[in-house]
């Protein structure tokens, strides 16, 4: 008997999903364990695996189209199997389809002048009120009477409006000219949201509209960090990044100060006793975070191997649910832009998220002399409901040790 496939709840905030390619074709032989077609998910691209045997009767759903979670998107059953009733029994629950990133359209519109507007909705009865001499002007002039607004008796055109009407342009056409504009058409493209760009809209806006954001920055010395990282990298087999650094010290100050490993559950706040460090990946369609698992524990050099894996299975949509999901705190580092500091918006459930900005030379005060020294701005965003302003400025002070004294990092 045919068995109907629905679209599966692949995350715990999964509310629906877009199918981005079938692997399988109507009247393909499948197996138990085969992949039928790719999923994108809020958090990931993930594979549909069949749990049924039998022939691809039919398909539901066409590529890249969004499907409500536990919608019918196929029917797999015996060859030459009779399934239309099941289909009568049965809608899918689709949205519209998504077109695919090279099928969107590389130019705008092309542009609607007023004339074509009005001239769409005249029909031929209609009757445009000018006077003669309006009429003779405008035609000399090459004017569209339809263009013209009329400040006579009724809306009737008059000689002095298309007087005015050419003087008008006249200055547009002179200001076009000394601005130096290189397209004087305007166009624009439409990108349909992807699955993980609505759930970053959704999901940030509203805990940034819940959760009350307050936002502590500090200046870090770095010189002994940056001097550790070039000594370790002569002697490592992959290259450690400061952000590697980073992570391993965010992560053993958490374990110093717990109050920060936590999150609000509307009716509690836990806090957890397991460090798992969520960073933030940036990709095509927007941010995905995927999370070092108990990063104070691991040592550097398995931080950096992990982050460099996780980030290209980020960059490739390859990124199963468990590798982006349970983040106790986030780091989020643009220092790599060059940028001196920002603010991020935390990453719910979590109660806070670290902002790291670049390494610039910058003069400090050594010994009563103002030296140049590479110095790294971090700005934590905490939820106050759950941290208060000391507890967040003894997490940084004790960052603020591990980092300008690494070699803590390593024990």
């Amino acid at each position: 008997m045919a068995e109907l496939i629905r679209m599966p709840k692949m995350s715990d905030t999964m509310q629906q999903g877009v199918i981005s390619r079938w692997l399988k074709q109507v009247g393909d032989k499948v197996e138990v364990g085969d992949i039928l077609a790719e999923v994108e998910t809020d958090k990931a691209v993930m594979e549909l695996e069949s749990y049924e045997e039998g022939v691809l009767l039919h398909v539901g759903v066409t590529a890249q189209s969004a499907v409500e979670v536990n919608a019918l998107i196929a029917i797999i059953g015996e060859p030459g199997e009779d399934f239309q009733s099941l289909l009568q029994d049965t809608t899918a629950c689709t949205l519209p389809p998504m077109p695919a990133p090279d099928r969107l359209p590389s130019k705008g519109l092309e542009p609607v002048t007023v004339a074509a507007q009005v001239n769409e909705k005249q029909t031929a009865k209609d009757r445009i009120f000018a006077s003669p001499l309006a009429k003779r002007l405008a035609k000399e002039k090459g004017c569209v009477l339809a263009n013209i607004p009329g400040s006579g008796e009724g809306g009737r055109i008059i000689k002095q409006d298309v007087l005015d009407f050419i003087v008008d342009q006249e200055a547009i056409a002179t200001s076009t000219k000394s601005t130096h504009l290189w397209h004087e058409q305007e166009s624009y493209q439409d990108r349909p949201l992807t699955a993980l760009r609505q759930k970053m809209a959704t999901v940030l806006t509203a805990h940034k509209a819940a959760a009350p954001h307050f936002y502590v920055t500090i200046q870090l010395q770095m010189h002994k960090m940056v001097a550790l990282r070039s000594e370790l990298n002569v002697h490592a087999d992959t290259k450690i990044s400061i952000n590697d650094l980073m992570i391993k010290a965010v992560a053993l100050a958490l374990r110093q100060h717990p109050t920060l490993n936590a999150a609000w559950l509307t009716d509690k706040i836990r806090y957890y006793q397991h460090v798992h460090m969520g960073v933030a990946v940036t990709v095509e369609e927007g941010i995905m975070v995927p999370v070092i698992r108990f990063a104070d524990q691991k040592p550097v050099m398995a931080i950096s191997k992990e982050m460099k894996h996780l980030s290209i299975k980020a960059k490739e949509n390859k990124m199963i649910w468990q590798e982006s999901s349970g983040a106790t705190f986030t780091l989020s580092n643009l220092g790599m832009f060059g940028i001196e500091s920002f603010t991020a918006i935390i990453n719910p459930p979590a109660a806070c998220i670290l902002a790291v900005g670049a390494i610039q030379q910058s003069p400090v005060v050594q010994d009563q002399q103002v030296v140049v020294a590479p110095i790294m701005k971090v700005t934590l965003s905490c939820d106050h409901r759950v941290v208060d302003g000391a507890a967040a400025a003894l997490f940084l002070a004790t960052l603020k040790e591990l980092v300008e004294e690494p070699l803590r990092l390593l024990l």
